[in-house]
């Protein structure tokens, strides 16, 4: 059986780019209220940017992470990633968040 995180991402790699999703939609996907389990999962995952946790934000589509860091990187680096892959922001929050936004079926 898989582990809690090697579930968090399996499901992530269905997020296609130029989409994001929250760490509430992950955690519904999983059937649990782990928010902050998901996001230990993504502050942890060995296998970026194959599994592209910087597809993940928070649920009002602002960025998150902690000290303006998120993992030892700049919340700038993920953004950057994001306008790469066509995410447009307003500040630090997604500008079309419903409209980019990934739920799992």
């Amino acid at each position: 059986m898989k582990s809690f995180s090697e579930r968090c991402y399996s499901l992530l790699k269905k997020v296609p780019e130029g989409k994001i999703t929250t760490y509430k939609e992950l955690a519904h996907a999983l059937n649990t209220k782990a928010f902050q389990a998901v996001g230990q999962a993504m502050k942890n995952n060995p296998y970026a940017p194959h599994v592209p946790c910087h597809r993940v934000v928070s649920s009002d589509g602002s960025i998150g992470g902690f000290n303006g860091q998120i993992k030892g990187k700049k919340i700038q680096d993920k953004i950057s990633l994001l306008q790469k892959e066509g995410i447009e922001f307003k500040g630090n929050k997604i500008k079309n968040f419903e409209e980019v936004l990934f739920s799992f079926p």
